[in-house]
Parts: structure tokens; C-alpha cells; sequence
């Protein structure tokens, strides 16, 4: 769980990232939240600011087989030793309410990690 400078908690996770406008082969996911999530590229890649895509995740804590279809716009892209890193702000999407459902099993998920100290 990271709080830093976010309007919302943003979780650790690990997935595949399918985005075919750009880039057609799969990224992976780093973390998300109900706003946003970053993804990372194991090469370089041109991305637009300016437009929005429609990105397919497939987390691996996911509960159920199918992708969260989100729409999203990249905030910031960045290239650290080969690898293209972007920050995205999901934008209303089709599955936002199924992204609200991850979110909150992730939620409980960390919260079962750490037991209550009585």
C-alpha cells in the first residue's frame, strides 16, 4: 500500500497489461488504485500524452478470469535503462465498477496480512 501524495491508496500488484493502440506486445502491471495505475514496457516505447487507451488488466490476485477494460490517459512516461514506465489516470471506464471490487478485495487482502495486535 503506498499513500504518498495520492487521492487514493494505490496497491502493489502484478499483471499483464494488453493496450494493442500501444504497443502490441503485453506490459506489465506494477501497482493501482481506483484512479490510476502504472505499467511498465521491459523496452522502449513512444507514447502519446495527449491520447487515451483502452488497456486490459489481468492482475494476479484477480478473483475471476476476465480482464478489467479500462479506459485511461498517461499522466508522465519515463525510460529508465530500457524499460518505458507510465503513469495512467483511469478515466471512466466500462469496468469501474469491477475495478472497485479489486480494489477493496486488495484492501482486505492486506488487511488479513496483518493480524489485529491485541
Amino acid at each position: 500500500m503506498n499513500y504518498t501524495n495520492r487521492q487514493e491508496v494505490r496497491f502493489k500488484e502484478i499483471g499483464r497489461i494488453n493496450a494493442p493502440e500501444l504497443c502490441a506486445i503485453p506490459g506489465l502491471l506494477d501497482d493501482i488504485s481506483l484512479n490510476g495505475c502504472k505499467i511498465h514496457y521491459q523496452f522502449p516505447l513512444v507514447v502519446d500524452l495527449d491520447s487515451e487507451y483502452e488497456i486490459k488488466i489481468s492482475p494476479n490476485s484477480q478473483t475471476d478470469d476476465h480482464p478489467l477494460n479500462l479506459i485511461c490517459k498517461p499522466q508522465w512516461v519515463k525510460e529508465i535503462q530500457g524499460n518505458t514506465y507510465i503513469g495512467f489516470q483511469i478515466l471512466y471506464s466500462p469496468d469501474v465498477n469491477r475495478l472497485a471490487e479489486f480494489i477493496n478485495y486488495l484492501s482486505q487482502k492486506e488487511d488479513d496480512d496483518f493480524p489485529e495486535i491485541k
